[in-house]
């Protein structure tokens, strides 16, 4: 290395030698030396970079249309080179697909791919929860079918139940079937964005459903909310739906939905949990029993109520608007504002405290669900035929109702309003004591359902209660208590003497029990 090195500076000491004193070009000195010219030139520094050539960039097919293509582009990003080539083919673009593709490319260079950390739980951490639609897969059922799904996140343990509503009463339904399957509850649940969990997204907070949260409580969990568009945040469970829709869907035939839920319930518990994990290599029934379950925290025995409920009007057609159907109601309850209750089989209507129909529920669109009873009613009714005569629904007030509302036809008071209103309290605090309360209301010279009320309420101090439960059995629903007379406790109070100023008291009796 040295020796080289140092014939490289006896060479430059002599090409400067001959360049400098003795006056040589570099032809002379290279014909001297028997070195290349080039080189001698590099010695002496005298070497100059070519110039690089211009390019020219030839035009292409695309040239003509460079202004159209920026164009679709600043209006809609995200068209693909196939539409773009549909736009310009009526232009006169004669060119092909690739190129135009290739360009593209050039115009919107890729952004940067975003990294994701892979996020590890703990046992009974963790589990994350969401909707799957699977539209209208039930044969003359006109709704689409959902697939509700809850996986722990450690041991990847799947609950699986397939519904026809994601409102709210069926979401709860499902969280208390699905907590039930896993006998317990983890530290905190993952949710996707779903109107029953999450109202909006605010810079500072997310807003839940209060309903939600009553609910989180009361089962004593913490609800996590997924930000907006970032499904990988619920990976956990993204991945058992796309399960479900490559693995249990494809070529199955469902005759309702009981017959789909029992086939899923059979896939879920037979292959779904028991087969070895994708990813942790492991199976998730082994792993949940054998490391999870223990881990989960006991559910509380506080009862959360899962119904759906709604208001609404009863029509003059005695029927009730919810879930988009019809439901049928006593005829004498037009006109009122009453309380739906329902849930998976059943929808009872309320006028109070007290159910005034019950039906099983309808999953179809746009039926009209009438019961017998209440047609049978709607026909025995007659309307009106003179100012003395009862309303429909009511002609069990007797003789009182038709002198109150003779009285009432002279007055400037709506009849309807004081039809609607009677209907309620003889409804929720029967006949009867309705009837007792128009009488005294009548001996004041007054008439007017906010006074029958007044009466009810403040003066009889009755209250509206539930009606009595009914077992189905004669023999049961017949069986009465005496109230039992509480002046027997009396006696069992001790009582107090009164004594002088300075008696010391006296000692207890023990005989009897009572003390000072």
């Amino acid at each position: 290395m040295k020796d080289a090195m140092a014939r490289e500076s006896q060479r430059m000491a002599e090409v400067l030698k001959l360049s400098l004193v003795d006056g040589l070009g570099v032809r002379a000195i290279s014909r001297k030396l028997k070195v290349a010219r080039k080189t001698v030139r590099k010695l002496l520094g005298r070497t100059t970079a070519r110039p690089k050539p211009v390019e020219t960039s030839r035009p292409t097919l695309l040239a003509p249309y460079e202004t159209q293509i920026r164009r679709l582009l600043d209006d809609t990003p995200e068209l693909k080179a196939p539409a773009v080539l549909e736009r310009l083919r009526p232009l006169g673009y004669g060119g092909g697909l690739t190129i135009l593709r290739t360009h593209l490319r050039q115009l919107r260079p890729g952004q940067n791919r975003e990294a994701f950390l892979t996020l590890d739980f703990r046992p009974g951490a963790a589990v994350q929860v969401d909707w799957a639609d699977f539209g209208f897969a039930l044969p003359g059922c006109p709704r689409r079918v959902s697939a509700f799904v809850m996986a722990l996140c450690y041991s990847r343990y799947l609950y699986l139940e397939f519904t026809l509503s994601q409102a709210m009463g069926t979401f709860l339904r499902c969280m208390e079937r699905g907590l039930a399957f896993y006998g317990g509850t983890t530290v905190a649940d993952i949710f996707d964005n779903m109107k029953t969990v999450v109202l909006s997204h605010t810079p500072l907070a997310t807003v839940f459903n209060p309903r939600f949260l009553e609910y989180a409580r009361a089962r004593g969990f913490a609800g996590v909310a997924c930000n907006v568009a970032k499904g990988n945040e619920k990976g956990r469970v993204e991945r058992p739906i796309g399960f479900v829709r490559t693995r249990f869907w494809p070529g199955r035939r469902f005759q309702d939905l009981f017959d789909l839920n029992a086939q899923a319930t059979a896939w879920r518990d037979n292959f779904a949990n028991n087969r070895e994990h994708e990813e942790t290599g492991k199976v998730p029934s082994l792993v949940f029993k054998n490391e999870e379950q223990c881990r989960l925290k006991p559910l509380t025995e506080k009862p959360f109520e899962t119904d759906e409920i709604e208001p609404g009007g009863v029509t003059k057609s005695f029927r009730l608007r919810f879930d988009k159907n019809l439901y049928s109601v006593p005829p004498r309850l037009v006109g009122q504002t009453v309380v739906v209750r329902a849930n998976d089989t059943a929808v009872g209507i309320f006028l109070g405290p007290k159910q005034v129909a019950l039906h099983r529920r309808c999953w179809g669109v746009g039926e009209d669900i009438e019961h017998p009873s209440h047609r049978k009613a709607a026909l025995e009714t007659k309307p009106r035929a003179a100012p003395g005569e009862l309303p429909p629904g009511l002609g069990s007030l007797g003789q009182v109702g038709r002198e109150y509302f003779k009285v009432l036809a002279a007055t400037s008071r709506s009849l309807r309003r004081e039809t609607v209103r009677l209907t309620f309290l003889a409804e929720v605090f029967d006949e009867e004591p309705t009837m007792s309360a128009m009488a005294e209301v009548m001996q004041t010279g007054h008439v007017g359902a906010e006074y029958v009320e007044y009466v009810l309420r403040h003066k009889k101090g009755l209250v509206p209660s539930a009606a009595p439960l009914r077992l189905g059995d004669p023999e049961l629903d017949a069986i009465s208590f005496r109230e039992p007379d509480l002046a027997a406790y009396d006696n069992l109070v001790p009582t107090r003497k009164t004594l002088n100023p300075g008696e010391p008291p006296a000692p207890p009796d023990t005989a009897t029990g009572d003390s000072p």
